[in-house]
């Protein structure tokens, strides 16, 4: 009994500009937009969505693969995977190509300057899930455009029940495309505004996609999030955190929680609890895959978080 993520493995580059953006950009001039910043301060983080959720699953003591297309960079990513017990075995080296990877800059108002370059992960589709029974549950992830089709497809084929997390990736895809793989997939997992946009483009309302898969999830950040599974709908309260750190990852850190109840078969409450705390904890720190925490220790945070054990 394993899970399969398909999706991004990436590197996310960090820099910090000690000033404001907008001192250096001329609203009269945007059209002759030639700008340059000096970013003393620089990261590099691993990354992407399948990466974050298998290392979350990981902490979870959660079989789970990251399968992804990668490239000729991967090598100091591979030896991270490797040190965290982390699988490889889905995971394709594409020669010729760069690692996906994202240079974001950051200025002292929190706006961001991004640039995205998908190298391997356009070739996701080169990949294939197994059906040889070793997946018991698939994670369809943001991915390269072909891979998401194709995956949806072969999941289908292969009789896995899978998460649709379409995330930033739900702009490659028009209503037609986003409703099959609505109807393909066993659960729906987004975001408060990617529920808009999903349910603008599929013309689907929230009871529709409710009705249509066994649970569709929609995080609300601090507000928590809401389960429409079975005619109900269950709300998920946030864990209090001292201090917001960093965002990035948090909604991978949930998706790895909703897995752990699913293949535990628990109850949505306690699914859900277990999402919202892996979120939580995953807030405090920089970088999606530097939090620690043993099961024990996660198991207690649950019962002070919630006052009842997590089986």
């Amino acid at each position: 009994m394993a899970a399969l993520i398909c999706g991004s493995l990436a590197y996310d580059t960090v820099m910090v500009y000690p000033g404001r953006f907008r001192d250096h950009i001329l609203p009269d001039q945007i059209h002759l937009l030639n700008v340059s910043f000096m970013v003393p301060t620089l990261t590099r983080y691993f990354g992407g969505c399948a990466g974050n959720i298998a290392y979350n699953l990981r902490l979870l003591e959660t079989p789970g693969h990251a399968m992804g297309a990668v490239g000729r960079d991967f090598g100091p990513y591979r030896d991270w995977m490797r040190e965290n017990g982390m699988s490889l075995a889905h995971v394709r080296e594409i020669e010729g190509e760069y690692t996906a990877q994202a240079y974001i800059t950051t200025d002292l108002d929190a706006n961001q300057l991004t640039a995205f370059h998908p190298g391997a992960m356009n070739h996701s589709w080169r990949l294939a899930v197994p059906a040889d029974g070793s997946i018991t549950i698939g994670v369809l992830a943001p991915d390269g455009r072909e891979g998401m089709l194709t995956h949806a497809g072969q999941f289908a084929a292969a009789g896995i029940p899978f998460v649709f997390d379409p995330g930033q990736a739900m702009t490659l895809f028009n209503g037609e495309e986003l409703a099959a793989f609505v109807n393909r997939a066993a659960w729906v997992t987004v975001n408060d505004y990617e529920a808009q946009l999903l349910q603008e483009r599929t013309g689907y309302s929230t009871e529709n996609i409710a009705g249509r898969v066994k649970a569709y999830v929609v995080t609300q950040g601090a507000q928590g999030s809401l389960v429409h599974a079975g005619g109900r709908r269950i709300g998920i309260p946030a864990v209090p955190v001292g201090k917001v750190v960093d965002p990035t990852g948090c909604g991978d850190a949930y998706r790895a929680g909703l897995l752990y109840g699913l293949m535990r078969n628990l109850d949505w409450e306690t699914t859900g609890r277990a999402a919202s705390l892996l979120g939580a904890i995953k807030i405090a720190v920089v970088g999606t895959q530097h939090h620690r925490f043993t099961m024990d220790e996660f198991k207690e945070r649950f019962h002070d978080a919630f006052r009842y054990r997590l089986g």
